[in-house]
Order: C-alpha cells, then sequence, then structure tokens
C-alpha cells in the first residue's frame, strides 16, 4: 500500500488500503489494528486527493487522525504527504487549511521538550 502510495499507482494504493481496512477489523466491527487501519484510510485519502475527490480525502484523513494512535511519527508522514497533496491541488479550500491545522496542531503536541533529571 504504502509502495504503491509512494509511486503515484493510487489505484492499487486503494485497493490494498481497502484490505488492510478490511483485515484491520473484527467480525463486531472493532479494528484491531488501529494503527494500520488509520495509515490506510490516509492512503485513501491520497488516493482521493489526486483523482478530485476532496471530500472523500478530507474524511478519511480527519477519521484517520482521530484514531487512537500509537506510532505518532509514522502517522504523520502519511499525514504530511496528505495534507501536502491537499494544499498543492486544493491550496483556496477551507477544508484544506483545516486538515492542515490539524496536522500542525498534533505535530505541536508531539514535540515535547526534555524533562530535566
Amino acid at each position: 500500500m504504502d509502495a504503491y502510495r509512494l509511486l503515484g499507482d493510487d489505484e492499487r494504493a486503494a485497493t490494498h488500503a481497502r484490505s488492510v481496512i478490511r483485515i484491520s477489523t473484527g467480525p463486531d466491527g472493532t479494528e484491531i489494528s488501529p494503527m494500520r487501519a488509520a495509515e490506510a484510510r490516509l492512503t485513501l485519502g491520497v488516493a482521493a486527493a489526486r483523482t478530485g475527490e476532496i471530500e472523500e480525502a478530507i474524511g478519511m484523513g480527519t477519521a484517520a487522525l482521530e484514531a487512537d494512535r500509537k506510532s505518532l511519527p509514522s502517522l504523520l508522514l502519511v499525514a504530511d504527504e496528505l495534507d501536502k497533496e491537499l494544499r498543492a491541488r486544493y491550496p483556496r479550500e477551507a477544508a484544506t487549511r483545516d486538515f492542515h491545522d490539524r496536522v500542525m496542531t498534533i505535530k505541536r503536541g508531539a514535540v515535547r521538550p526534555e524533562l530535566p533529571f
């Protein structure tokens, strides 16, 4: 999924992302791999942004960022890709600015000053 996304093969990236979400969800609908599912949603968001589906892109990105995060650096790498796609393709959209602000807020929260010993 990640390799296809990085190569710009959005159709294959999306196919693999949907598969990741499916296998990351238990029979009762509970996500058993929330981080992997969140990254898959970001991949779907990137693919949607590249095909002109801004609402789908923002929706997937927002859902991914609301996930129960355990590996924030990994998630932010993919969120940055979506943020860059949105800002490059839809710079005047309020939803693009809102998503960018959300990513920046998470980044600011992820950077913690060193604690004194």
